[in-house]
């Protein structure tokens, strides 16, 4: 069985599409895409400096287009990650009744950063400790989803 996984931020051009980038080359045998809550950036390419900060640890996300995040990804992906609290928020109040595919929050697969969300480094400007936190939380996903533990669930 093939995984499907929805890495989603606010704008889809920092933080989603790096967790995407970083995933597709720890687990390239999942299915993976990214999204965004608003629909500021639709259609454009991840940030310049996150590319770049990304592009120097060997993660090539040029290919990425923002687009946001649509009541149909509930039933397109089998587990849907949000950066931060407003992120899930966001996602939930667009979760169609009955529907029980999970949101987790990307730190969640990183308890040992003690971090609670991904901070958004187009507003932090700290574009490797974002990569830093996502590499950890990648690491967790794959991790769990391998063993099983319950990343589906």
């Amino acid at each position: 069985m093939t995984t499907r996984i929805l890495f989603v931020c606010l704008g889809n051009i920092c933080r989603s599409p790096a967790a995407e980038g970083v995933f597709r080359v720890l687990m390239p045998e999942a299915v993976t895409d990214s999204a965004g809550t608003s629909d500021w950036h639709v259609g454009a390419p991840p940030y310049g400096p996150m590319q770049a900060a990304a592009l120097a640890r060997g993660y090539d996300l040029s290919d990425l287009r923002a687009r946001q995040f649509v009541v149909d990804d509930f039933h397109r992906f089998d587990l849907i990650i949000g950066m931060d609290g407003d992120n899930i928020r966001a996602i939930e109040a667009l979760r169609p009744r009955g529907v029980r595919i999970p949101v987790r929050r990307f730190t969640d697969y990183a308890p040992q950063s003690g971090a609670d969300h991904v901070p958004d480094p187009y507003y932090t400007r700290d574009f490797d400790g974002a990569l830093d936190l996502i590499e950890v939380a990648a690491a967790g996903l794959r991790r769990a989803l391998m063993e099983g533990g319950g990343a589906l669930d």
